[in-house]
């Protein structure tokens, strides 16, 4: 069988240039000259339009403008997979990190997140592709059958064992069939959507509910002062808080800056191919991801496409979200191609449509958090790590409640309370990230082809546990 060409990575993501051609003209409209109001949120995508709605749905008397840089939908979160689930595959690891009160406390907001996800999405009106299936992760590998008793002996332990169920090869297969598929879990809780047709349906949202949605407007200063000044280049916006919802760029900011370091995630789209689907038996709605650290995660659409990411893609240097090997690194495109013809062998001559990549911000603890910066009322969502449809709800809730001055259920969740992690310093979490990776996708490539890692790579890829970070470990 022929082996399809991957298309250089650009912008913008297939997702974006479907969402907007089904939607028809939207005229962005850039701000110009000074607006005064309540509320300015700076970012158009899910994190910003959560707060956006749920701002004027707690605070209706409050005015509300909200300013991205480009396109509402144009950044993370018309990249990224769209695979929606909260935080019950993540049980085990957050047990370690914030507790088990304060994990179940995570992961129960989280599935209140994903009801109201569901509810927005199958209104009437809102086509947003939503299929809802589970979600399944999936051992491809000897070396990741290791990971698969964890989840499921914690989630009994904490009496949600509902939450996880155990599958054997021939129930994965059931699922999807694939030569080197082996065990897996399976979550009830996790749906597929078109990512950057909810961006738009929110953004249609927020101004339906009476946000000012200024596109085409980058924030290029903000004065901290009372009121806050956030000025653009056609004007400025006078406002008692400030929301920065602004994704990977806020790993330049100085409050966040020590507890997140900025990776790369990159993804493939395929022509449609619903016969090669058939050969693998994949007819479930139901999203997947491989027990690689740095995973393959792929899902299928109504059309008969595949989408198949990895998130090995480069990290920057000191945060930089605007690094060209954020975007534009063919190897980590062809290195999703390479987990697309090794996990659904159908799809090896299905022509590419096309590849993307954009930047994800990782905490140091691999779990965002929502804070008030100091002495300002300036407020902010970091380090998503890569998952952040679902959490992406939940930010918008505690950014609301930061603004509102509000101690309720979103703002004692550990996701703003708990002590942030710090990373080592720069040249140190660059250079020291860089060797890193390599040893873990050294030692990853090597696991896929049954031989033994180098020696010097598996000590490299142990760096991370040995010091205590959750980066780089499972």
């Amino acid at each position: 069988m022929t082996t399809a060409t991957v298309p250089a990575p650009g912008d913008p993501s297939w997702w974006l240039t479907e969402a907007l051609a089904a939607e028809g003209p939207a005229p962005a409209r850039p701000l110009s000259g000074r607006v005064t109001v309540d509320t300015v949120i700076v970012g158009g995508g899910y994190t910003g339009l959560w707060t956006a709605l749920a701002l004027r749905r707690q605070a209706p008397q409050m005015s509300v403008a909200l300013i991205d840089a480009a396109l509402c939908g144009a950044g993370a979160s018309g990249k990224n997979g769209g695979k929606v689930s909260g935080y019950w595959s993540s049980l085990a690891g957050m047990v370690k990190t914030i507790g088990p009160d304060g994990a179940l406390a995570v992961a129960r907001a989280g599935a209140k997140a994903q009801d109201a996800l569901r509810a927005f999405a199958m209104a009437q009106g809102r086509d947003v592709w939503w299929r809802e299936g589970g979600s399944v992760s999936i051992s491809a590998s000897p070396a990741q059958d290791a990971d698969l008793a964890g989840p499921v002996e914690i989630a009994r332990e904490l009496g949600v064992a509902d939450t996880v169920e155990a599958l054997t090869p021939e129930a994965v297969a059931q699922i999807c069939k694939s030569p080197v598929f082996r065990g897996g879990l399976f979550f009830p809780e996790g749906a597929t959507i078109q990512p950057a047709r909810l961006a738009r349906v929110l953004r249609l949202a927020a101004i339906e509910a009476g946000v000012a949605v200024y596109e085409q407007t980058p924030m290029i200063g903000l004065d901290k002062t009372s009121p806050n000044r956030v000025r653009t280049p056609g004007g400025e916006i006078i406002a008692r808080d400030v929301v920065l919802a602004t994704n990977a760029a806020l790993a330049r900011d100085p409050a966040a800056a020590p507890h997140v370091s900025v990776f790369s995630s990159y993804a493939l789209m395929t022509e449609p191919a619903p016969d090669r689907l058939e050969d693998h038996g994949w007819r479930q709605d139901v999203g997947a991801t491989d027990g690689r650290m740095f995973i393959h995660y792929f899902r299928k659409t109504p059309d008969g496409r595949v989408l198949m990411g990895t998130g090995s893609g480069p990290i920057s240097f000191n945060g930089d979200p605007g690094a060209p090997q954020l975007r534009r690194d063919v190897a980590s495109a062809e290195r999703a191609a390479r987990g697309l013809r090794r996990l659904l062998p159908a799809f090896a001559g299905v022509p590419i449509a096309k590849s993307w990549g954009g930047p994800i911000e990782v905490s140091a603890d691999r779990l965002p958090f929502f804070r008030t910066m100091p002495g300002a009322r300036v407020h902010y969502a970091c380090g998503y790590s890569g998952h952040g449809v679902n959490p992406s709800y939940i930010g918008g809730q505690c950014l609301a409640s930061l603004v509102l001055d509000r101690t309720d259920e979103w703002t004692t969740l550990p996701l703003c309370t708990r002590e942030l992690p710090r990373l080592p310093p720069e040249p140190f979490r660059y250079y020291g990230g860089r060797a890193v990776r390599w040893g873990i996708l050294s030692c990853e490539e090597a696991q896929d082809k049954g031989r033994a890692a180098p020696l010097v790579a598996r000590a490299i890829a142990t760096l991370p546990r040995l010091f205590g970070l959750k980066i780089g470990t499972r």
